[in-house]
């Protein structure tokens, strides 16, 4: 892996990669994204085989303006109109109904979930290249998504380029609507709140159980078990009160009596932005569990406590 600055060169060297129908990693202001040629079938496959992703796990294809996106889309709903003009370029994925000469591009459903990124890396990337990115986090399946090009490296070593634009300053992935039945559906809790996506387009009907692992979804992110750390991620009600050695770490918004814990901020999107690296630095340590302090039953920690809610999942 070679790991490089988002200059001329590096951008000149990461579409050269791209158009030879391999993966790029690179950052977004989400997590860093592993990148291919969304309309190559041999690039889409080398996403799969390094992340070692279950083929029925579906991609966020990544575009560089509305326009690009309007072509892979089959009809664009009114909602996809007012949603795209608030919150694009930014953390919304939506899912549309599929472009009919695209048969080989989405979910097994005739959908296409689509974003614009707000990281001038990741736009400058798509603009020299031309392409359409398929992109899901750049780290091996079911684990800790990364924030930074370091933690590309440590999860997929194989990955041939890295473009570094340092830390994601969301440090959680996008949020996810389904726009194609009338009433926006949230697929995914992520960056962008509930109470924004209602204050733009109205109600919004919340995820169910979702589907079982091996069937077709629409969306990625809604595995039973993803973004989960080597140690064994365990919700506990107070942190304070659990026993625990050298080989427990733990991770709480609290500082009273937890001496040598990870201490995040109180404020859920603040903690959200830290949550990732706090659980790499935690597995860096050597820990074998990580205790983490339940967060507030509250929907601004919704999209926190579906990402801690999947790790800590057997």
């Amino acid at each position: 892996m070679t790991i490089v600055r988002p200059d001329a060169e590096g951008y000149r060297r990461a579409v050269e990669v791209l158009r030879a129908e391999s993966v790029v990693a690179f950052p977004t202001e989400t997590v860093y994204g592993l990148g291919a040629n969304a309309f190559s079938e041999k690039a889409v496959g080398e996403i799969y085989r390094l992340k070692n992703r279950p083929s029925w796990n579906p991609l966020i294809v990544h575009v560089a303006n509305v326009e690009a996106a309007r072509e892979l889309a089959e009809s664009w709903p009114v909602e996809a109109n007012e949603l795209a003009a608030q919150f694009w370029p930014g953390p919304l994925t939506l899912v549309l109904p599929r472009a009919r000469h695209l048969a080989g591009v989405g979910a097994s459903n005739n959908t296409i979930a689509v974003r614009i990124p707000d990281h001038e890396v990741a736009l400058r990337l798509l603009e020299e290249s031309g392409l359409a990115l398929a992109a899901p986090s750049a780290n091996r399946s079911e684990g800790i998504s990364p924030t930074t090009a370091e933690h590309v490296l440590r999860s997929l070593p194989d990955v041939p380029l890295v473009l570094d634009g340092g830390p994601a300053s969301w440090g959680i992935e996008s949020t996810v609507i389904d726009v194609t039945g009338g009433r926006p559906r949230l697929l995914r809790p992520g960056a962008i709140p509930l109470r924004e996506l209602r204050d733009v387009a109205g109600p919004v009907t919340l995820p169910d159980d979702g589907p079982s692992d091996g069937d077709a979804r629409p969306s990625p992110g809604m595995s039973r078990r993803h973004y989960a750390p080597r140690a064994t991620l365990t919700l506990v009600e107070d942190v304070r009160a659990a026993d625990r050695d050298e080989s427990v770490g733990v991770l709480t918004y609290e500082t009273a009596g937890v001496e040598g814990a990870e201490i995040l901020s109180a404020d859920p999107r603040e903690y959200a932005a830290d949550l990732y690296a706090a659980l790499h630095r935690l597995d860096d340590a050597g820990v074998t569990t990580i205790l983490v302090q339940e967060p507030p039953r509250s929907e601004d920690w919704l999209a926190v406590r579906d990402r801690l809610g999947r790790a800590a999942a057997k």
